[in-house]
């Protein structure tokens, strides 16, 4: 008897563990993200904000690479445009309806041996100009995080691009409308709070 109780309390402790390292984990990624932010110190950390985390939002995606590689002209929150060419689509599913997001490579980026397989994915959603940032939020991938033609896009991890921050100073790339998203995704950060 003290065999099988031993055994279903291990269960429940291993299931309740299973339960909560996910979101273990993801609580641990923003918080790093606050402590090495690039442009938000201090006190200011404190209005940086973030939806509750929920799996929810972290889709299983089918990707399909672009069969075209040209280079297109990004407007940006700046006067600078950036350059950057299709890498592929991903397809998934929220909420029961199917989405399509555009991954992009990064002219510039490519120059660099330490981005040379780094992948963008801005897009905008029904939360952008009202709970986030209206010019739209990232996420980034690796060419290698794309395995047998499937995408984890965990949106959990979408962040705000520098502008959000600090209007004037930076060319962030906008979203084009094919990543304009017609469904809220209350997932990752929120918009910051500081009165410029």
């Amino acid at each position: 008897m003290k065999t099988i109780l031993f055994a279903f309390l291990s269960f429940l402790s291993l299931t309740a563990f299973s339960q909560s390292t996910y979101e273990d984990s993801i609580n641990t990624y923003l918080k790093n993200y606050v402590q090495r932010h690039g442009v938000v110190k201090d006190a200011d950390k404190s209005q940086l904000h973030f939806y509750d985390v929920n799996k929810t939002y972290r889709v299983l995606a089918d990707f399909e690479a672009a069969k075209t590689a040209s280079w297109i002209s990004f407007k940006t929150s700046g006067t600078k445009n950036q350059s950057y060419r299709l890498y592929g689509t991903a397809t998934f599913y929220l909420q029961q309806k199917q989405y399509r997001l555009n991954l992009y490579q990064s002219q510039d980026l490519m120059t660099n041996p330490e981005y040379i397989d780094y992948l963008f994915l801005p897009f905008t959603d029904s939360t952008s100009g009202n709970e986030t940032y209206s010019g739209g939020r990232y996420l980034d991938f690796k060419i290698a995080d794309v395995q047998n033609s499937k995408l984890v896009i965990d949106f959990n991890k979408a962040y705000n691009p520098y502008c959000a921050y600090v209007s004037g100073v930076y060319n962030c790339p906008l979203p084009p409308k094919e990543n304009a998203l017609a469904v809220a995704i209350k997932a990752g950060e929120k918009a910051f709070t500081k009165a410029h």
